[in-house]
């Protein structure tokens, strides 16, 4: 894996800044004002808020400045039928292709989400689910795969936190990544896509117990 960058630096923290809500919906900022309160200077923030746009995570308007996105709900209903297609490729590819210390990781990332689940810590459950998209991203070898997950997994992680403790039942999901996990792990592609499909039929079903009866 190649060395972190200042532009990745950014990134990561941004995103979790945003994704925890501490940058809430909404917010105004600015490049100067992240400068700052990261420590990171300013042409980095600019690269890293160019990737969040892309994301959709930030909204780019000339003239008006920056602003963190709301959240859709319809729209991540929307997300998640892109998600469940891009994401059973992604892990029937990462349970075929990964190496001897990719599907190693793939173990421990298991044991993490088990630990998470009795701990019932959200937060701690979240850093390892970034460490696990990233991990099977680079585990399936297919960068238009990749390009499309990374375009979805930031929003699904802050859709997440804003409605886990209303609808979501955070150890049974962190039960669910753990087996994802372990059928990568074990190199089970049929094994893999059946633990995924199971993890996002459970994604679905807190998205939608989040919709308003009115809508």
């Amino acid at each position: 894996m190649s060395p972190e960058t200042l532009t990745d630096r950014a990134y990561i923290n941004l995103e979790e800044l945003i994704v925890r809500l501490i940058l809430a919906p909404g917010t105004v900022v600015s490049e100067q004002m992240l400068s700052e309160r990261l420590g990171i200077g300013r042409t980095p923030i600019r690269e890293a808020l160019q990737r969040l746009a892309r994301e959709r995570l930030v909204r780019i308007l000339p003239r008006r400045g920056l602003f963190i996105s709301e959240i859709d709900v319809k729209g991540q209903l929307r997300l998640l039928e892109v998600r469940r297609e891009v994401e059973r490729v992604v892990s029937r590819s990462a349970a075929r292709r990964a190496s001897p210390q990719e599907r190693k990781q793939f173990t421990e990332l298991a044991r993490a989400f088990e630990r998470s689940a009795k701990s019932g810590d959200d937060e701690t459950f979240m850093r390892i689910d970034r460490a696990f998209n990233e991990l099977c991203l680079q585990a399936a070898r297919n960068d238009f795969a990749a390009g499309a997950m990374r375009l979805m997994n930031s929003l699904s992680r802050r859709f997440w936190y804003v409605h886990n403790k209303e609808a979501a039942d955070m150890p049974e999901i962190a039960k669910l990544h753990a087996g994802v996990s372990r059928a990568i792990a074990a190199g089970d592609e049929t094994r893999a896509a059946a633990a995924l499909d199971r993890l996002l039929d459970n994604v679905e079903a807190f998205t939608r117990a989040t919709l308003d009866p009115g809508v």
